[in-house]
């Protein structure tokens, strides 16, 4: 696992708590209108189908919950930027807790109520410098918060691609603070200042060792939108199949991505 030295960025608490929230009141307003015919549909995420997935949604908020029952860690020992490289280590448990979660609530729209109202009353308790014990080690309420857009974000991507003219919006809030924290993790997988990766609007990092660049345009650049980037890091998608349909630009010679991605899988 790549190790962050330190936080590439800050987040605002309360605009992380705001976007939390309101992605999940999307996908929970989307779960509403599902028919038994659109949960049974599959996905792109193995033998899940749409039930499976909502579920998982549900589970991955309350993470929270769970670290919140946990007493305290005495210290912080991870960092935000490592959570995106431990994600894999767990998925065959993740797979079995949520195929449970599916079982145990049949009405899935009540389910994310209750998540959302418990999400709310703890978030109204908990300080965000409250520790809890997570997947990556110690870290702060309202670190552990900005990866839950990414679990939110990401798998509202995947409920759209699943279910034909769904249409779940995205946060604003939400696919920024995802977006930018998946770029910093490929700038902390790949650290240099050769290559500029360019996310608009949300993010901009440098990256790949090689010669820095100190002003003009920098001799390799890869610009990509919001949605294929977070595709491109969680491999939903292969830097191939974006370069063949013209979702990435990229030019320069260390401006090839393809043996860095995916970040999480």
């Amino acid at each position: 696992m790549p190790t962050a030295r330190k936080r590439a960025r800050t987040y605002d608490p309360v605009k992380i708590r705001k976007a939390v929230e309101a992605q999940l009141g999307h996908v929970r307003a989307a779960v509403r209108t599902l028919t038994p015919e659109q949960l049974a549909l599959p996905t792109r995420l193995g033998e899940w189908t749409v039930r499976e997935l909502v579920a998982h949604i549900g589970m991955a908020v309350t993470a929270v919950h769970r670290s919140l029952e946990r007493p305290a860690p005495p210290r912080q020992d991870a960092t935000l930027l490592d959570w995106p490289f431990v994600t894999s280590a767990s998925s065959a448990a993740i797979d079995d807790f949520t195929r449970g979660v599916a079982e145990r609530h049949p009405d899935l729209d009540a389910h994310l109520g209750d998540v959302e109202r418990t999400l709310t009353e703890l978030l109204d308790t908990h300080p965000g410098s409250r520790l809890l014990e997570t997947n990556v080690g110690a870290l702060p309420l309202a670190d552990y918060l900005v990866t839950r857009t990414v679990e939110l974000v990401v798998h509202t991507d995947d409920l759209n691609a699943a279910v034909p003219g769904l249409d779940i919006p995205y946060d604003r809030q939400a696919l920024a603070a995802c977006t930018r924290l998946l770029a910093d993790a490929l700038a902390v997988k790949a650290p240099g200042g050769s290559t500029e990766v360019r996310v608009p609007p949300y993010a901009v990092v440098q990256c790949v060792e090689g010669p820095r660049h100190t002003r003009g345009t920098p001799p390799n650049v890869v610009e990509t939108d919001p949605l294929t980037w977070l595709r491109l890091a969680t491999g939903r998608l292969t830097w191939q199949e974006a370069i063949a349909e013209a979702k990435v630009s990229a030019s320069g010679e260390r401006a090839d991505l393809g043996g860095l991605l995916p970040l999480m899988a």
